[in-house]
C-alpha cells in the first residue's frame, strides 16, 4: 500500500476546530481520515506550543491542559524540531513575512511533502513552493 497523503496543522487549522468555527468542519473530516488511516496529519511541536498558548491567553492553564490532552488523544503526529529544521524555518522566517512558528509549518511541509492546511492569509506569499488546502477564514468578532 503506497503511502499515505500528508498533511500539517497550522495552529490556525487546530484553534477553528477547538473553536467550533465553519472550517473546523474540514478539520473535522481530516482528522476522521487520518483515524482510518487514509492520510496522516503531522503538526510541528512549536505549533503545538503556539496553539497551547492561544488556549492560555484565552481560556486559562486549565483549558490549556485539557486541550493538549485532547491533541495526544487524537490522530496527529506530533512532530520534533531538529537543528535543521531550526535552520530550513530560519531561512523561511527571513525570506517571507510568516510568523517564526509558521516558519516550521513551512520547512516541515517542505521536507515531508506534506500539504499545509490554513485559513491564514500570511501563506499566500508561499504557495509558489508548497501545497496548501485552504480553509475559511474567521469571522471577525
Amino acid at each position: 500500500m503506497p503511502n499515505p497523503t500528508s498533511y500539517i496543522f497550522d495552529a490556525f487549522a487546530l484553534m477553528a476546530y477547538f473553536e467550533n468555527e465553519p472550517s473546523g468542519e474540514r478539520v473535522e473530516q481530516l482528522l476522521y481520515n487520518a483515524e482510518e488511516r487514509k492520510i496522516r496529519i503531522c503538526l510541528s511541536v512549536i505549533n503545538l506550543g503556539e496553539v497551547l498558548y492561544t488556549v492560555e491567553r484565552k481560556h486559562g492553564l486549565s483549558k490549556a491542559h485539557n486541550t493538549l490532552a485532547l491533541i495526544q488523544e487524537m490522530p496527529i503526529v506530533v512532530l520534533p524540531v531538529d537543528d535543521q529544521t531550526v535552520f530550513a524555518a530560519a531561512h523561511v522566517k527571513a525570506n517571507y513575512p510568516v510568523s517564526y512558528a509558521d516558519a516550521f509549518v513551512i520547512a516541515i511541509a517542505q521536507s515531508i511533502k506534506a500539504i499545509i492546511v490554513t485559513g491564514d492569509p500570511k501563506f499566500h506569499d508561499v504557495t509558489d513552493f508548497v501545497e496548501i488546502e485552504w480553509l475559511q477564514q474567521r469571522k471577525s468578532k
